[in-house]
């Protein structure tokens, strides 16, 4: 178990986040219900997915927070375009924050793949190399894959220029939503 604490600069989930993603050789699963990454994991992601690295990450279907979902639909977009595989959960919202590499080791917890989680919040997390435990959360995915939709790149550029231009903006203040 390890707590983020924003007053001491560490970053601890963020490095861990990437520190994973970066040493994964065969795959990379997330969970987020938020996905408004900073340029370190958008850059680690694509290039995990350009190597060979099977990366899916599960997005919720229904926003709780619609702004925070439009930005998050920009990100998947850039991911989408770089060989990420990103899945809608079709029955609604998932609040579910993992990540499991290589089926090997994982981080379970409080942080979200978002700038306020991962620099500003107090957060609570684990990091697990247990097989039984990861074994748990793979069964899990497993099973939430089965719920959802592959989104695939001619999806998103359906969407209106308005949008694009309200992703943009939106974009320039992600670190706010």
């Amino acid at each position: 178990p390890f707590a983020d604490i924003p007053s001491d600069n560490k970053l601890t989930s963020k490095n861990i986040y990437l520190h994973l993603i970066n040493d994964a050789s065969k795959s990379i699963t997330i969970t987020a219900p938020y996905l408004v990454i900073d340029n370190e994991i958008a850059t680690a992601l694509k290039l995990a997915a350009m190597s060979g690295v099977d990366v899916k990450i599960i997005v919720p279907n229904i926003p709780d927070k619609k702004l925070v979902y439009i930005v998050s639909e920009a990100y998947i977009e850039e991911l989408v375009s770089y060989g990420v595989k990103i899945y809608k959960y079709m029955p609604g919202f998932i609040h579910s924050k993992m990540i499991i590499c290589d089926s090997e080791v994982a981080m379970i917890g409080t942080s979200n793949l978002d700038f306020r989680s991962l620099y500003m919040h107090l957060e609570n997390n684990l990091w697990l190399n247990d097989k039984n435990a990861i074994n748990d959360m793979n069964t899990y995915i497993e099973n939430t894959l089965q719920k959802c939709r592959l989104i695939r790149l001619n999806d998103l550029k359906k969407k209106n220029i308005f949008y694009k231009i309200l992703q943009a903006v939106l974009k320039g203040f992600a670190p706010l939503l």
